[in-house]
């Protein structure tokens, strides 16, 4: 939309082809509007809005604004631990633009972002990590929201379990049937029931319960994985044809694997497969290396769970830092701003 001003309100998808089994990568709030997500199928997605437009993918555009609006960043602060191309948390807690005031920091980096790269940043303002990314969601599109220390307490005990990071679809259910719907309940519950229905992730759910999270922002990024993967124009139809389509991806694996350098060391291989039926499974082996030999076993054994065409293949590694950078200081006065474009 910023560089075609023509596509301003208009429902648009970024994502490949519906007749080529595509995928949406992301959308704008108007496709939103009729129930499109990112991870859906294109053709799915066109169903729900036969007028969508579908944009292909531009990486080199994207990583370009991303380095402009990292630059707006360290105008305000060095701490910065980057979360994906479009978001980031930033520790204002030393800034000394604004008079420290973390509101007007944010105000300022999302005018200069719009200014000098073209597009709306949202962001949030909390005293930590978990607050910020949660507050960065509350204001979208084109906004902020403030969480300050003294309105903690009551803004997490309305908050529906669902938000917690860590969190997925299986602990949610699990938490339905317990009838823990919002912090609250998991307050009422307490922490020595928490542990009993859900192991050590009870403590860490009591604590965001809380609204706790010493969590630092770390400057250098752990990377704990990584993958390439091909949903194919047409279904894979035998394991042989699986085989075959392996040394493919593993040459763009080892393509994406030079970017590591020295820093990682290879701690597991694993293969993922998506069934023609979307059923999907990965299976993955302890190893060091990338063993072309190891990728054929995995691919063998996640075949033979479903015995069926294959609609999406992926390889990659597990990996561990061969030296830890992280900061693990924890700054309990740190002001942290959760940023989304």
């Amino acid at each position: 939309m910023r560089d075609n001003p023509e596509l301003v309100n208009l429902p648009i998808a970024v994502g490949g082809s519906p007749s080529r089994r595509g995928v949406v990568a992301t959308c704008n709030y108007e496709a939103r509007k009729f129930g499109i997500h990112s991870a859906m199928a294109s053709a799915m997605a066109r169903k729900l809005c036969p007028d969508l437009i579908i944009i292909r993918p531009d990486m080199e555009k994207y990583r370009l604004a991303s380095e402009l609006i990292h630059q707006v960043f360290r105008h305000y602060t060095e701490l910065i631990e980057p979360l994906s191309l479009d978001e980031a948390f930033l520790d204002v807690s030393d800034c000394s633009h604004y008079l420290g005031s973390a509101t007007r920091i944010a105000e300022a980096i999302r005018q200069e972002v719009k200014d000098t790269v073209g597009i709306t940043i949202s962001a949030g303002i909390a005293p930590n990590k978990f607050l910020a990314k949660i507050a960065s969601d509350w204001e979208k599109p084109d906004g902020q929201f403030v969480i300050r220390p003294e309105q903690v307490s009551a803004f997490v005990a309305t908050l529906p379990v669902k938000k917690l990071h860590g969190v997925g679809k299986v602990t949610a259910a699990k938490m339905k049937r317990l009838g823990l719907e919002c912090c609250e309940d998991l307050r009422q519950l307490g922490e020595e029931e928490l542990r009993k229905h859900f192991g050590s992730f009870g403590d860490r759910l009591y604590n965001l319960s809380q609204g706790i999270d010493d969590r630092a922002v770390q400057t250098d990024r752990i990377r704990k994985s990584l993958s390439v993967e091909n949903t194919f124009a047409e279904d894979l139809p035998s394991l042989e044809s699986c085989l075959n389509a392996l040394p493919a991806l593993e040459a763009q694996l080892l393509k994406r694997m030079l970017n590591l350098k020295d820093s990682y060391q290879i701690q597991k291989q694993f293969v993922k497969i998506k069934f023609h039926d979307f059923v999907g499974t990965t299976v993955e082996m302890i190893s060091s290396t990338t063993d072309a030999d190891n990728y054929r076993a995995l691919c063998e054994l996640g075949f033979a769970r479903g015995n069926k065409p294959v609609r999406l293949l992926g390889m990659g590694v597990r990996l561990i830092p061969l030296t830890d950078n992280s900061n693990t200081e924890n700054d309990k006065d740190q002001l942290n701003l959760g940023l989304d474009s």
